[in-house]
């Protein structure tokens, strides 16, 4: 059986140059050429909307935070303090859709990586929320700063992402009221793209704005027509949010 031939020097040269390590260039932006998969008919759709607004309009969300009942009040909603319920007519609803915009930009530290949302733009990010962490050396853990910030280091130098996500792993040796601010200490020295608020408190959220300022030598009013930021949040049951989120989301 003849030997197979050793590879050229040419061969060896391309591996190397491809295996020389991750590039720090940006992920170009990724646009999607076809028109998004039909899964349902436009009937289908439409009884969809319509059981929703029905289940607005007349069971409500349990909105337990009475700043936020206000400012549904003033909106025009339906709220009864006594259960904390708030109903929310079909004009109403589609009137404050009407201001979300079709497209917007997300600003980065670095220009080259700027968050293009919307349209048919895709975007990927790393999971967000994972309490636990695994490697090699030392097994599976619980979360700490260390693997928070490697994490952030590791999704930044790979080129791979869009965005650098928000609690990527739970850095459980950090106290709790100050957590926040450690994280998000890493993601402004660990990377340059953009990255999301703790999802829960306003002052988690109202710190991610102020720090976000100073990363981008602006003030916090300036924010308002150069966004940097986002946050993921969630519900505790399709119709009851607590005070917690909703202090977040406002």
């Amino acid at each position: 059986m003849s030997e197979a031939p050793a590879p050229s020097r040419r061969r060896d040269r391309g591996r190397s140059q491809r295996s020389s390590g991750p590039s720090l260039a940006p992920l170009p932006r990724l646009e999607v050429p076809w028109a998004p998969i039909e899964v349902l008919t436009p009937e289908q759709v439409e009884r969809i909307v319509q059981a929703a607004y029905r289940i607005l309009e007349e069971a409500g969300l349990e909105i337990r935070s009475a700043a936020a009942r206000e400012v549904y009040r003033r909106a025009g909603a339906s709220v009864d303090e006594s259960t904390q319920m708030v109903r929310l007519g079909r004009e109403l609803i589609g009137a404050q859709l009407a201001h979300a915009p079709p497209r917007f930009v997300l600003h980065a530290r670095n220009p080259e990586r700027h968050l293009h949302v919307g349209d048919n733009v895709v975007n990927f990010g790393p999971v967000t929320g994972a309490p636990h962490i695994r490697d090699l050396e030392r097994g599976r853990r619980y979360g700490d700063l260390e693997a928070f910030r490697n994490i952030l280091k590791l999704t930044h130098r790979l080129g791979v992402l869009h965005w650098q996500g928000g609690i990527v792993v739970e850095p459980v040796d950090v106290p709790v009221p100050v957590r926040h601010l450690f994280a998000y200490q890493a993601h402004i020295e660990c990377a340059d793209t953009v990255w999301a608020a703790r999802g829960i408190g306003g002052v988690q959220a109202e710190d991610a704005i102020a720090m976000s300022a100073i990363e981008h030598g602006c003030t916090v009013e300036e924010l308002a027509s150069r966004p940097t930021l986002m946050t993921v949040t969630n519900v505790n049951s399709p119709r009851r949010v607590d005070a917690e989120i909703l202090d977040n989301i406002m």
